[in-house]
């Protein structure tokens, strides 16, 4: 797979990372878990080169973790760029604007300093290469936030730290007081919010983007064209995406990646990410999958080039109804 890096001074990583969170989390929730496919699956994603590996404390809660700490044994955990995320947590109460349902903010440094040896622990490493505060917790000053996560680095517990759906003034007032090295927010060609501000702002700026959901949580493969396909268990039936009204106008967005696909002999999901990857220099989309085939059609993406003129059918296509949450 094509290369680049995590950030302009950071290691080198595949141009497509793998997301972990499907595996523990949201999708399919009362589904029988195969660990075993799951930790194949990310062994195999190091082999075929996709090397940055994502996950969070709160997926599972706390078992995504795990799962990806016992694939990264036995001489694993050297060959990946290892990033785990703090500051959401599992709540009843309403979700607040950009959460998704269930969870709530949390970014109280006593939080962070625990969590981030908590995950250290379910990890079985004695660092991550990538901590991202999950959310900024708007109860809690952001300096204090980040520098409970620059104490990280500090204390040799992280290489790098970044930030999750933060807009441009939250990185530029995290990075007076530590360097940022990566953003993480959703990006696809149902989602294109952020390259307007943010993902240019990375750019200019040396700074990875990480676009979590590339492939629209799956709708962009065209696997979903009712509601009624969603599992009864599935977090999707709670975004206002996924709702039926809303379903049938979205279908517009995923012909057109149909129609691009067959002009260039590609799956959807391939398209789908390479026009991820070709937004910037240091976009690394981190697709989640549970199963060796759409993990190797993922990372065939990554060596997939869009001309000029399919980048322009995709940048065209209808903007999407409904909110994101």
């Amino acid at each position: 797979m094509r290369t680049t890096h995590l950030g302009i001074n950071g290691p080198e990583v595949g141009v497509i990372g793998l997301g972990c969170m499907g595996m523990s989390y949201a999708y399919d929730m009362n589904a029988e878990r195969d660990d075993e496919t799951s930790v194949s699956v990310i062994r195999g994603a190091v082999e075929l080169g996709s090397t940055l590996i994502d996950t969070a404390d709160v997926y599972g809660p706390y078992t995504n973790e795990e799962l990806v700490g016992r694939a990264l044994k036995d001489g694993y955990r050297e060959r990946v760029v290892l990033s785990t995320k703090v500051g959401l947590e599992i709540s009843n109460e309403a979700p607040a604007a950009g959460t998704m349902p269930g969870l709530k903010k949390d970014g109280r440094p006593e939080h962070i300093r625990a969590s981030i040896d908590a995950s250290l622990r379910r990890l079985g490493t004695d660092h991550v290469d990538l901590y991202i505060l999950h959310r900024v917790d708007p109860e809690v000053p952001l300096e204090d936030s980040w520098g409970a996560m620059a104490q990280a680095v500090t204390d040799g517990k992280a290489r790098a730290i970044g930030l999750s759906e933060a807009s441009v003034e939250q990185i530029e007032l995290a990075q007076s007081v530590h360097p940022v090295t990566a953003v993480q927010s959703e990006l696809s060609l149902w989602t294109r919010d952020r390259l307007s501000d943010v993902v240019p702002y990375c750019e200019e700026h040396g700074m990875a983007f990480l676009p979590f959901s590339p492939l629209g949580r799956g709708f962009l493969t065209g696997r979903f064209t009712s509601f009624d396909q969603l599992p009864a268990d599935d977090m999707r039936r709670k975004l206002p995406r996924f709702q039926q009204e809303n379903i049938k106008a979205n279908l517009a967005i995923v012909q057109r990646v149909h129609d691009v696909a067959e002009g260039v002999g590609a799956t959807p999901a391939q398209v789908a990410l390479a026009w991820v990857v070709a937004q910037g220099r240091r976009v690394i989309p981190i697709p989640g999958t549970k199963t060796p085939k759409y993990l190797r059609e993922n990372v065939a993406a990554g060596d997939l080039i869009l001309s000029d003129e399919d980048l322009a059918m995709l940048n065209n296509a209808p903007q999407p109804e409904g909110a994101r949450y």
